[in-house]
This record gives structure tokens, sequence and C-alpha cells, in this order.
């Protein structure tokens, strides 16, 4: 018996889920039979993208919206269209482009059209991701230089720092405590320690 799958992909940058539920609906896809990711697409290790391969087998018929929903590296686009069509023997239909239907043409020219097909748009999806990562690169960069910091914020250190470190020292402050009212991690403290002793060689180094 063939059975009729779809698989959905969105990332943080690309939210039309609702747009590809809309899709496979059309296409009466079992809604048991659809698979969503949300993740990259720079490869293929999503959870149900997996899951969705364990459950195909040779005959079935695949939906995607569109090629960039599969992936968006140009060689692993290129393998797994192989594994899915070749390995386990299924079709796919790319709803946004008909030519990527290997229900039709199966003949020599057919499949190298498709063929063709598949090499351009998954080159332009990767080409796209590439483009993505430069600009957010980019924007970076532009930022930094007008001063934007990024990841958490640096922990200041108490004005007492240096009492409060003599005093765990002199066994008169457990570490603990001492973590507590710096407001600190252990690594981060040990980090602000060296910092503190390089500018205040006068205070004792623990033994």
């Amino acid at each position: 018996m063939t059975n009729t799958y779809g698989y959905i992909r969105v990332s943080s940058t690309d939210q039309n889920e609702a747009r590809q539920w809309t899709a496979m609906n059309g296409k009466s896809v079992p809604k048991q039979n659809i698979y969503l990711d949300k993740q990259s697409g720079k490869d293929f290790n999503r959870p149900q993208y997996k899951r969705m391969l364990t459950k195909l087998k040779s005959g079935d018929l695949l939906y995607l919206l569109s090629i960039d929903r599969l992936g968006r590296n140009y060689e692993e686009i290129q393998n797994q269209w192989r594994i899915l069509t070749k390995e386990i023997g299924i079709d796919i239909c790319v709803l946004d482009m008909p030519l990527l239907d290997t229900r039709n043409g199966k003949d020599l020219m057919g499949t190298f059209i498709a063929d063709l097909v598949l090499q351009i748009l998954s080159f332009v999806a990767q080409s796209e991701r590439e483009s993505i990562k430069k600009r957010q690169a980019q924007g970076i960069a532009a930022a930094k230089e007008k001063g934007v910091r990024f990841g958490r914020p640096e922990i200041s250190v108490p004005d007492n720092f240096g009492k409060m470190v003599q005093d765990w020292e002199t066994k008169q402050l457990a570490f603990s405590e001492l973590l507590h009212q710096c407001g600190m991690s252990e690594a981060t403290f040990y980090r602000r320690l060296r910092e503190h002793r390089m500018t205040h060689p006068a205070t004792p180094h623990k033994k």
C-alpha cells in the first residue's frame, strides 16, 4: 500500500510553518504522516526527519513545499535525494517546482531535467544560506564597531574584593559564602582573581 507523507521544516529565521501546513492539507496528507522539524537546514541531523526515514518504503510519496525545506546544504540535498528516490525508492513532489516531481517524466530526458533542476535549486539554497551567514557576520562586526556588546553582561568586581579574597585566604570566609557575596560562579571568580592579582600584586597568593 502506498502512503503519502509530508515534511515541514522551519528555522528561527524562517517561520512559514502555517503555509507549509496549508500546502500539506491541500494534498490531503494524513496528519500523522506529516513530520515537522524546527531546526536549521544546514544538515540532516534532525529528529523528525530521521523518524520519517524509518517509516518510508518503496512506492510512497513525499511532499515538500520547496526544496529548501529539505535542506540548504548543496551536497547534503543531493545525497538525501538519492537516498530517498534510489535507495528507499519513494517519489518526491516539490510543490512550488512542478519539474521536481519524480512521478512525471521517468524516462531518460525527464530524469535528466529533474536532476538538473535539483542541482540548480540546491545550489541556490546553499548560496542563500551562505549569504545570510555573511550578512549576519557583517551586521555583528558593524555593531561591535559601534560599541554594541554581545553575550552575557560582565559581572563587576565588588569594591571590597581584595578584602574578601584576603578573608577567604585566611579562612575567615567560606568559599561558598565568598561566591555568594561576589555573585559569581567559581569559574568567573578565579578569572577575576587572576585579573585582581595582576593589578594588585601585593595581594597574597593562596597556596
